[in-house]
């Protein structure tokens, strides 16, 4: 069997609340690191989320 594609990756949030999200990544297509708006739900705002390994 072949190897899957995509990789799993954690979105960490920058307001140093501790949210994050779990997705998955190409690493073929996307070679640098993810940086999205998403909604913290510990600071009740949208926030800057960036690429972490998942352990």
């Amino acid at each position: 069997m072949a190897k899957p594609t995509t990789v799993e990756i954690k979105l960490e949030s920058t307001a140093g609340t501790g949210v994050f999200y779990v997705t998955k990544k190409n690493p073929k297509t996307k070679t640098e690191k993810m940086k999205i708006r998403k909604y913290d739900r510990k600071a009740k705002k949208h926030v800057e989320f960036v690429e972490k390994k998942v352990k």
